[in-house]
C-alpha cells in the first residue's frame, strides 16, 4: 500500500513547486541602463589625478568649459561604470573600482518612457550621502554634479541614461 501512496505523493509534491516563470520577479526587469562617470578637474597640474587617470577628448572639455560650476583648465576621467536600472529595485554603480569611496544610487521611480526615465538618485562619497534627488534624465543629455575639492581639484561626476528596453505589456 505504501508503495502505491509514493508516486501520488511525489506528483503531489512536485505540483506544489512553481515553476520557473511563476517565480520571476517584475521588480527585476530590466528596463534601461545607466552610466556613471567621475572627472577630476583642475587648474593646475592634471598629472596630480594619478597615473591611471585618463585625459578627456576636447569635445567634452569643451562641454564643460561653458559651464561656471565645471569650468576648469584640465579633465581627466577617473572612472567609469556601467549599470542596468530595474524597474523597481535600487541599483549601486561604483566608477572607481576597486575603491567604494564614490558611490552612486539610483532607482527608477515609475516605468520610463520610449527615451527618458525618472530616478530616485544619491551620490555618496566616503560612505556619507551628499546629494539626493528625483531627476528626470533623457537618453543623451547627462546630469552633471561637481563634487567636493579632491588633489588640488574637484570632483565631477556625470550620471547618463545610455537606453530605455522595450516594455512588453
Amino acid at each position: 500500500m505504501m508503495r502505491s501512496l509514493l508516486p501520488l505523493i511525489l506528483i503531489g509534491t512536485l505540483a506544489l513547486i512553481p515553476t520557473a516563470r511563476a517565480q520571476q520577479d517584475p521588480g527585476k526587469q530590466v528596463v534601461g541602463k545607466i552610466k556613471v562617470e567621475v572627472y577630476h578637474a583642475t587648474d593646475g597640474d592634471p598629472k596630480v589625478a594619478g597615473k591611471h587617470a585618463l585625459e578627456v577628448d576636447k569635445n567634452l572639455a569643451e562641454r564643460l568649459k561653458r559651464e561656471k560650476q565645471t569650468c576648469f583648465k584640465h579633465y581627466c576621467l577617473l572612472g567609469s561604470d556601467t549599470k542596468e536600472l530595474y524597474r523597481s529595485y535600487e541599483n549601486w554603480a561604483e566608477p572607481v573600482k576597486p575603491s567604494d569611496e564614490i558611490m552612486v544610487r539610483f532607482e527608477a521611480q515609475s516605468a520610463p518612457s520610449s527615451d527618458s526615465a525618472t530616478l530616485d538618485l544619491e551620490l555618496w562619497l566616503g560612505r556619507k550621502k551628499i546629494v539626493k534627488t528625483d531627476i528626470n534624465l533623457s537618453i543623451g543629455k547627462p546630469l552633471w554634479v561637481r563634487g567636493p575639492t579632491w588633489r588640488q581639484g574637484h570632483l565631477i561626476i556625470s550620471v547618463s541614461l545610455l537606453s530605455i528596453e522595450s516594455q512588453s505589456p
